[in-house]
């Protein structure tokens, strides 16, 4: 697709999850072809304007901008931007807890983002400010008992290290009717709102799963520590998370919705 500008707005951030879009790219992939259904929700239209919200490295972005929307994509993380350029997306560089747009956009999209931060009320406040009157909120999120087996492992393992791998992680999994509470509260109509189980196929292993999305965890151990780590964690969640076959299956629980400002 044709380049576009591109503006940058930097704010600080609140974040222990580093990103490498490489890796990213290479072994979560999924999280971006498992969204056919939130998209179908989006069901963006040509002419609109439209903020994809923790966009990452743009896959979700260029497909809602395939519509003939005008999107434009925002996330923290310099290295995902920079793979989003690259596709030549309008993207923004901003903490989702301070967004810096008023009243912009038709409406706002987001898979697999919102969960990596802990302040929502900040985060949905924001995405009120930065929609039309009437715009909709569409996104998917890791909702209660979202990868709990992963999570579980993982905290075991960590503690002998004395480090709380839950806290560290500051992710937030949200119960269906906790995230409604939070949203109509400041200032959402829900429309649908459903908690889904989704057992999700992980090509690359549980070892590489943990690299990619568990890295700001694993920061925080010695270098020497962090393969024996990872290799314990996987040899734990073995027995639940690994079929006959030998193929890995993380424990997803997505918390999909569509909601619309007042």
């Amino acid at each position: 697709m044709a380049s576009t500008p591109q503006t940058e707005h930097t704010t600080q951030t609140e974040r222990t999850q580093t990103w490498d879009a490489a890796r990213y790219a290479a072994n979560g992939r999924f999280v971006a072809n498992l969204a056919g259904e939130v998209l179908s929700m989006l069901d963006a239209k040509a002419g609109e304007h439209i903020l994809d919200l923790g966009c990452g490295d743009g896959a979700l972005t260029e497909r809602i901008a395939a519509s003939g929307a005008e999107v434009t994509g925002c996330d923290a993380d310099a290295s995902m931007l920079a793979a989003a350029k690259l596709r030549g997306l309008t993207t923004v560089q901003a903490d989702m807890r301070l967004l810096p747009f008023h009243g912009e956009f038709d409406a706002v999209f987001s898979n697999a983002a919102l969960h990596w931060v802990t302040d929502q009320t900040s985060v949905i406040r924001g995405i009120h400010r930065a929609l039309k009157p009437g715009g909709r909120f569409v996104a998917e999120m890791g909702g209660l008992g979202n990868i709990a087996s992963l999570r579980t492992a993982l905290s075991a393992v960590l503690r002998r290290f004395h480090l709380d791998a839950e806290a560290i992680g500051g992710s937030f999994y949200p119960s269906e009717a906790d995230y409604r509470a939070l949203l109509e509260a400041n200032g959402f109509r829900v429309v649908t709102m459903a908690l889904v189980p989704r057992p999700t196929l992980v090509k690359a292993g549980m070892e590489e799963w943990l690299r990619t999305f568990r890295s700001g965890v694993l920061a925080r151990l010695p270098e020497l520590d962090r393969e024996p780590v990872i290799a314990e964690v996987t040899d734990l969640l073995r027995p639940m998370l690994c079929d006959g076959s030998g193929q890995w299956w993380a424990d997803y629980v997505r918390l999909r919705f569509h909601v619309e400002r007042d």
